[in-house]
């Protein structure tokens, strides 16, 4: 018999609902229940694309004798932590500081006033390499609940109670300077990985933010070394098993240093921001590879992600049945020579193995081997061949079981591939991808947006959800909603990015520093208001916003929006010098904020050629209008053609180049300042 969570939107919720656990979903009325039973609430968070999440689920919350143990002792609550990002920062900072370490997915043990005291991540359904059992874990807790509550209850008191005194250190009010950027890079050049691309070791995430953040400083400055660790990291990841090289699109990490095993799963938010830093270095660079790269993903993502309703969804499974019914992880990607030659005959599937890098040993498990391009000192292949190839394993993979797809629409996810798609079909001359791109913002004004011009964190099957948008949220859409104004000269786009980001000031921001909030003001009240401005999968929404605000700032000349954003820039500042990796973001935004950032107002056609020509421009974070005289767009006012020419106006600082009708003049204003 289904249990609550039946009736969730969730994908995830839903993967759940059959389970012999009554599950509740994340409620008031379940701490009631708590309280009434006398008994603590286990929370269990994870997503619909976590392989180790399935695998507790199938090893654990499927199980009659575990879930017997589970019903009888607490009250079982499932998060969906991409629908409710806030529940899973604040419990995720509690596990982070009592084990060092995190992940999905999380289980927490709460008192009835949603206290913390006992924390893990997954537990196996018996004692495995030091790990207790999950059974004897709920026993543990069970026991200590039962005979020491009053000690239990103490300690989630003081871990709420530390958890409440954190304070993160702002720095200054000022916005970073060039020291800081230049430190940022030195600090960032100690961590990368020269032989393989990238920074740290195993495993190994895309660094999307920290690419932009050295792509803009190498506009801004002319470093080279920032544009190499750029350039090589991103070719590094688009020759390894970590970019799907049939289908296109990247996975969410590699498990090792040189980017060959992926964890499988495609995300959305990856995905999104990858194709923009491909297309950005191709801006920068010319790299065919680039270009090649960063149309593969948004192809991507409109072919597989893309929803009935002109949104996007979260992400793919990593799991999929393999040839024998079981439901393994990366059996949709992965090839065997044997499979090879099925598919290619003899002669096609001997060039693929050495094109593609499969091995009779492989490179993943049971002699299966990830597709990746090898360096291959110059060799060349015959390229009408390799694209034969290519297409046909690419049907033949189309044969097999799928992954599954969790089509909930995050509104923050569905702001980045706006901005993503909509650069690049414009770079392209891609007007498909520019549709999709205004589909995708429809969608989000449409059905997450209410009357308020309040957001909606998802929505599923063109229902909303009923958990409110996050700080993310409202900065990421905004950034999408700044790209397409950009690209489409409609001003509509721009008016709808002022009023997420006027709610951003008043109801996420704390005046008295400038910091930012995670939560809105009026949301709903938890042990502690989540407040994280580092980089994690995607970009912090503090900094996010900071962007935002930096660029509407730049198109209307809003004084608050652009103090805001410089008020917010200071925690750069503080974390630069420490943590350069995990501030990407911030620090390609204080970039923009250090060159300007550039206002250019080109009153002509769009898609003309002095349109093309700005939006081309490498100067950090420039903000793009375009449309006829006295236009639409706030920066058009005043502005005139020259001689019924199109024409171009840049500004910066408050101090205006002479308008210009050479496309030529306008490219060099808006390089380097060298």
């Amino acid at each position: 018999m289904p249990n609550r969570l039946a009736h969730e939107t969730s994908p995830y919720l839903l993967q759940h609902a059959d389970n012999p656990v009554d599950w509740w979903p994340w409620a008031p009325e379940a701490f009631e229940e708590a309280r009434r039973r006398g008994v603590p609430v286990l929370l269990s968070v994870g997503y619909a694309s976590c392989h180790w999440c399935h695998v507790m689920a199938h090893e654990s919350f499927e199980d009659g004798a575990t879930a017997a143990l589970m019903n009888e002792n607490f009250v079982n609550v499932k998060v969906d932590r991409e629908e409710r990002p806030d529940v899973d920062a604040v419990y995720m900072e509690a596990v982070q500081a009592a084990t060092g370490q995190g992940g999905w997915p999380m289980t927490v043990f709460l008192t009835p006033d949603a206290e913390p005291f006992y924390f893990g991540t997954y537990f196996p359904p018996g004692p495995r390499h030091g790990m207790p059992s999950f059974p004897q874990v709920l026993d543990g807790v069970r026991r200590a609940w039962q005979d020491r509550r009053e000690e239990v209850t103490e300690v989630a008191s003081k871990i709420v109670k530390d958890l409440s005194e954190r304070q993160l250190a702002l720095g200054d009010d000022r916005r970073p300077g060039e020291e800081d950027l230049a430190g940022a890079l030195l600090g960032l050049t100690r961590d990368y990985d020269e032989r393989c691309g990238g920074f740290g070791g195993a495993p190994k995430f895309p660094p999307s933010m920290v690419i932009e953040f050295l792509l803009r400083h190498y506009a801004r400055t002319g470093a080279e070394g920032a544009l190499q660790m750029a350039a090589d990291t991103c070719e590094r990841m688009a020759r390894g098993g970590i970019y799907d090289q049939l289908g296109g699109g990247f996975a969410r990490y590699s498990v090792d240093r040189e980017w060959v095993v992926p964890h499988f799963e495609k995300m959305l938010y990856d995905n999104a921001l990858l194709c923009r830093a491909y297309a950005h270095l191709w801006r920068a660079t010319g790299s065919e590879l680039a270009r090649r790269v960063a149309l593969e993903t948004a192809d991507f993502m409109v072919r597989e992600l893309r929803t009935n309703e002109g949104g996007f969804a979260s992400a793919l499974d990593a799991d999929s049945a393999d040839a024998t019914g079981r439901h393994v992880e990366g059996a949709y990607y992965v090839w065997t020579p044997e499979q090879l030659r099925e598919v290619l005959g003899d002669a096609d599937a001997e060039l693929a193995a050495a094109y593609f890098g499969v091995t009779d040993e492989g490179t993943f498990e049971e002699g299966a081997s990830v597709l990746q391009l090898p360096q291959r000192d110059g060799a060349v292949a015959d390229a009408d061949r390799v694209a034969s190839v290519r297409e046909r394993l690419l049907a033949a993979r189309a044969l097999r079981p799928a992954p599954g797809r969790d089509d909930k629409v995050v509104a923050a996810w569905n702001g980045l591939a706006v901005a993503a798609l909509a650069e690049t079909g414009a770079y392209f001359d891609r007007p498909d991808l520019v549709a999709a791109a205004v589909g995708a913002g429809d969608l989000l004004v449409r059905l997450h947006m209410d009357d308020r011009a309040r957001l909606a964190r998802t929505s599923k099957d063109g229902r909303a959800g009923a958990n409110a948008g996050v700080l993310e949220d409202y900065a990421d859409v905004a950034e999408g909603f700044l790209a397409l104004a950009a690209v489409t000269g409609e001003g509509v786009w721009l008016d709808f990015a002022g009023l997420l980001l006027d709610h951003v000031l008043v109801q996420f921001t704390d005046e008295e520093t400038g910091a930012l909030y995670d939560t809105a003001a009026d949301a709903e009240p938890l042990i502690r208001r989540p407040q994280d401005p580092t980089d994690n999968a995607a970009p912090s929404g503090w900094t996010a916003a900071a962007g935002a605000l930096l660029t509407y700032a730049a198109h209307t000349g809003a004084a608050p929006h652009r103090r805001a954003a410089e008020r917010a820039l200071g925690v750069v500042k503080a974390l630069a010098p420490r943590v350069p990796r995990f501030i990407g973001h911030g620090l390609a935004v204080a970039e923009a904020a250090l060159d300007g950032p550039r206002e250019v107002a080109v009153v002509g056609a769009v898609d003309g050629p002095m349109h093309r020509v700005a939006l081309l421009g490498t100067a950090p974070g420039a903000a793009v209008a375009v449309g006829p005289a006295d236009g639409e767009l706030p920066l058009l006012g005043d502005r005139s053609p020259l001689t019924d020419r199109e024409t171009a106006y840049v500004c910066r600082d408050f101090v205006c180049d002479r308008p210009t009708t050479d496309p030529a003049e306008l490219a060099a204003a808006l390089g380097a300042l060298r």
